[in-house]
């Protein structure tokens, strides 16, 4: 049994993704030879997915039978380590499930506004429509900018939402006078946590998700003619381009108007985003590594063509407003290696290691005590653990790192050698 080895990621072709060799997953699949991938030129290649989740799971590449990595985790428990088992029991660590599910994400076409359930919310969905909500677990993500990379998270400062409500009369008249005059009293309140404004907040965007056709598409026809025109107030000049891009892409949807709602994130590649559950989000544009819990659940409400579930959205949401830092998850570094940063959101099922080796060089990550999955980024190099294992990697490759090893990552001649790390401790 070897403590490293190369596993088979699969690949997800979705509507929104980039299409052939533009996107980072197929420039992946492609680099590495993945096993029965064949490039399509005009496909969308939106996923990579690289974990234990039924709907995809990751098998062993050098298996014969290309074993599944969960069965292979369950027959050598020593890989995830007892601490993380114990914890992570209820999520099926004992049967080899790793409680993080990681993926390379490429995005041409912008995702839904979307938010995903608290764990409680997620097992009463999951009780009630097994069939759209397939997991009984919360999801929880990490994005981690691979290119420049666009999101809309979280909802603005109500100051800022009600400018908008003052200056873009097309917004505003989706929202009925008393939910209005409500919203601009409280709006310049010093305590946006407070019940009164986070109701203020709850009941407008209630009505802006509700509103009907006949209400909301005269008005984004309005709103659009006007800043096509170049008709676009001063106080607008932040929001016009998203808003005719959500409008090119998913011409009358309602989802448009959340640009007058939600924060707009541009992040350069290093930077990175957490969301927790019951945070309103849209990504954009751009390539990313994504980490979250092992959930598969989302609850949509616009810019979507698949199924919308406007009240289980509404009645899951935080509604805390705050200016878009919030978000943004600031690196340390990774114990005492000089390449690598790490990321560790507040919550317990994953952290991320971006490696970011210079040619020649070698860069020591400590023993983590639980397992981790690494992709190369970009470059060549090697990975050696133990007195004498080694690995050839370059980009693309994917592989597993079991609990309590030390690794040593080593870069070739030419150029950086990258690789992002998702990993779990029972902390």
């Amino acid at each position: 049994m070897s403590a490293v080895f190369k596993l088979i990621p699969t690949t997800q072709k979705y509507d929104w993704g980039k299409v052939g060799l533009s996107s980072k997953v197929a420039q992946y699949a492609a680099a590495c030879q993945l096993p029965g991938f064949t490039l399509e030129e005009d496909a969308p290649y939106a996923e990579l997915w690289m974990g234990t989740h039924h709907s995809s799971p990751s098998c062993l590449l050098d298996s014969p039978s290309q074993e599944k990595l969960s069965d292979y985790l369950a027959a050598h428990p020593e890989l995830l380590g007892s601490r993380v088992i114990e914890r992570f029991r209820s999520e099926g660590a004992a049967e080899g499930n790793l409680p993080f599910l990681f993926k390379i994400l490429a995005i041409e076409k912008a995702l839904s506004i979307q938010t995903h359930p608290d764990k409680e919310m997620a097992l009463r969905l999951h009780n009630e429509r097994p069939d759209v909500y397939k997991d009984a677990n919360h999801k929880p993500e990490m994005a981690l900018a691979l290119t420049p990379f666009q999101a809309m998270c979280g909802f603005l400062p109500l100051a800022r939402i009600a400018d908008y409500i003052v200056d873009t009369h097309e917004f505003a008249a989706l929202i009925p006078q008393a939910i209005r005059e409500q919203f601009l009293s409280i709006a310049s309140s010093d305590d946006s946590t407070g019940p009164a404004e986070k109701k203020a907040l709850k009941d407008l965007f209630t009505a802006v998700m509700t509103a009907q056709e006949a209400v909301f598409k005269p008005e984004l026809e309005k709103l659009v003619a006007r800043y096509q025109s170049g008709g676009a107030k001063a106080s607008e000049k932040e929001v016009v381009e998203l808003a005719l891009r959500l409008n090119s892409q998913f011409p009358g949807d309602i989802g448009v108007f959340c640009a007058f709602i939600l924060n707009h994130l541009v992040l350069k590649p290093g930077e990175a985003i957490f969301l927790a559950a019951g945070e309103p989000h849209a990504y954009v544009s751009g390539d990313i590594a994504e980490c979250m819990a092992t959930s598969d659940n989302v609850i949509r409400a616009g810019l979507t063509p698949k199924l919308r579930d406007v009240p289980n959205l509404v009645a899951g949401l935080t509604y805390n407003s705050a200016n878009a830092s919030k978000h943004l998850v600031e690196p340390r570094a990774f114990d005492s290696a000089s390449h690598s940063m790490l990321y560790d959101p507040p919550i317990p099922e994953f952290s991320v290691v971006r490696a970011a080796v210079p040619a020649g060089e070698t860069e020591i990550h400590p023993p983590v005590d639980g397992p981790s999955i690494a992709i190369v980024t970009s470059g060549k190099g090697s990975i050696a653990w133990g007195s004498s294992d080694e690995l050839q990697l370059s980009e693309g490759v994917v592989f597993f790192i079991g609990a309590g090893h030390e690794v040593r990552l080593a870069a070739g001649g030419e150029g950086e050698f990258v690789i992002h790390r998702a990993f779990v401790e029972a902390k």
